[in-house]
């Protein structure tokens, strides 16, 4: 089997077999397959000529659209390692993650130039680049082992950890994307975006490259925009993870958008009652995956006939359930003292994959390969069905100690999002000597009344799970990727109350 392979010849057969079909679509127009091409190989061609290595970091500060795109392929084309920095990265995370990875070269705008530039980085503005001509043996080849990319994880539980994918992992990664694919994209296909090239939209992307689709590419969640483009039937696929899904369901008030051949959906929990509101609004087309950093997605995957059954077995009783391993994928339910869970017995999901990481950037700036072999143990929380079928419970960093039980956060926002009919509910424990932990409910700008619209779903809760304190907050806090961050929630839940601890505990305004 060869060592090597080169990522410059394969985008050139891309640009000869589809050259003049459209690649992608922004707000600002279309371009060309062979246009996208001519573009990334002068990116390409300009990092060769600094001197860098294959498997040296460089990163891109893009925000989405045509330049995003073609400044990802001539960073893959180079033979550098790709890092792409979220554009919604405060400052003091982009240090931590230059700082981390060793970061050099930044590729951005000249507006963002300053910025960077202060943080020691040298800036390749997109603006300064040009076209240029190329085919195959134009760029270096690549070996299997070298460095293919950089990723961070969402920060959620602590700060952001460097993610190294070697070639071979972004390899197998780009393969089972595509071979997993519901409907095999072609010349009349289109995908939208709107979440950040930098995280799950760019790997889509590339899928739908490879196999002569087309993507537009939007800049955030613009429900308008959205709504426009589905009704005019301007899209096949959508990528919407829940909480973008929430967003573009509320706007569509009840219309009917039944073009859509698939909704993918992935990178949180969808919960029965936004999954029924969605489904009454474009059908049955949701693909459930799950996905994490450090192993590419698809892990697991749900296909839409199997969602909407299982939602509909569930109903509003339905946990999350992300469906059977991938191909080549492995998943194992670790119990609390170490062995193989039994079915339906809660665990530490380990995992292991082809498309896994290499290993992880510590702390210090070094670098810990994974095992040859090795399980990856995410954290997460789940349990596999009967049928081989895994669900997701929660972070074991999130779970609550209440009252000498467990509780996962989950257990307690579930059941309450759905009485309240949808919303975003967070659930966490505050210490307390008392109980060990006392159990906080958030909600997200709830309706009137909501607690009292709560209280019979409470009621009928078992007694450890109950939340001793409702809290409403007008906009939860969350990171560059959406996700909600419990322990941002509980950080501003504490800056704001006390817990008066106790039998009967109580949180009041400082």
């Amino acid at each position: 089997m060869p060592e090597t392979f080169c990522h410059g010849d394969s985008f050139a057969t891309l640009c000869q077999r589809f050259g003049d079909r459209i690649a992608i679509e922004d707000a600002g127009g279309t371009i060309t397959y062979r246009a996208l091409g001519e573009r990334a190989a002068a990116l390409g061609f300009a990092l060769g000529e600094k001197g860098i290595a294959p498997g040296e970091p460089v990163a891109s500060f893009v925000r989405n659209g045509i330049p995003a795109v073609w400044t990802s392929i001539g960073i893959v084309m180079s033979g550098a390692a790709e890092v792409a920095l979220n554009p919604g990265l405060a400052d003091a995370d982009l240090r931590h993650c230059i700082a981390l990875a060793g970061l050099r070269h930044i590729v951005t705008t000249r507006a963002q130039a300053p910025r960077f530039e202060r943080m020691g980085a040298q800036v390749h503005a997109i603006e300064s680049i040009g076209t240029a001509t190329f085919g195959t043996g134009s760029f270096p080849h690549v070996r299997l082992d070298d460095w293919a990319r950089i990723g961070f994880t969402s920060g959620t539980t602590g700060p952001p950890k460097g993610i190294v994918t070697s070639q071979a992992g972004r390899f197998a990664a780009n393969l089972l994307q595509r071979a997993a694919m519901p409907h095999k994209p072609g010349p009349d296909s289109r995908l939208l975006l709107m979440t950040p090239f930098s995280h799950g939209a760019g790997l889509l992307t590339y899928a739908y490259l490879d196999l002569g689709g087309a993507v537009t590419l939007l800049d955030g969640v613009d429900t308008d925009a959205v709504l426009g483009i589905l009704e005019r039937g301007e899209a096949d696929e959508m990528f919407a993870p829940p909480t973008v899904l929430a967003k573009i369901v509320a706007a569509a008030k009840g219309r009917s958008l039944s073009g859509l051949k698939t909704i993918y959906c992935g990178t949180a929990t969808l919960s029965p009652t936004l999954y029924a509101r969605a489904r009454a609004i474009f059908g049955p087309v949701i693909r459930v995956t799950y996905g994490k950093t450090e192993v590419v997605n698809p892990i697991t995957v749900l296909e839409p006939p199997e969602t909407d059954a299982w939602y509909a077995e569930g109903g509003a009783d339905a946990d999350a359930c992300v469906g059977w391993p991938a191909p080549g994928v492995e998943v194992v339910i670790r119990s609390d003292d170490g062995r193989r869970a039994a079915c339906g017995e809660v665990g530490e999901i380990l995992l292991r994959a082809h498309q896994m990481m290499a290993g992880t950037i510590t702390a210090d700036g070094g670098y810990a390969a994974l095992p040859p072999d090795a399980f990856h143990e995410t954290g997460d929380l789940g349990y596999l069905d009967e049928r081989g079928r895994l669900h997701l419970v929660g972070r074991s960093a999130n779970m609550i100690k209440t009252g000498g039980y467990k509780v996962a956060p989950e257990e307690v926002e579930r059941p309450l999002a759905a009485a309240l009919g949808g919303g975003e509910i967070v659930a966490f424990g505050l210490p307390s000597e008392y109980w060990g932990e006392v159990i906080v409910a958030v909600a997200e700008n709830p309706p009137p009344g909501w607690e009292d619209r709560l209280s019979g779903t409470i009621a009928a809760m078992t007694g450890y799970k109950r939340p001793r304190a409702l809290i409403a907050l007008d906009e939860l806090p969350r990171n560059a990727m959406l996700k909600v961050s419990h322990k941002a929630v509980r950080e501003r839940v504490l800056a704001q109350y006390a817990l008066l601890d106790g039998p009967h505990p109580k949180l009041v305004a400082r």
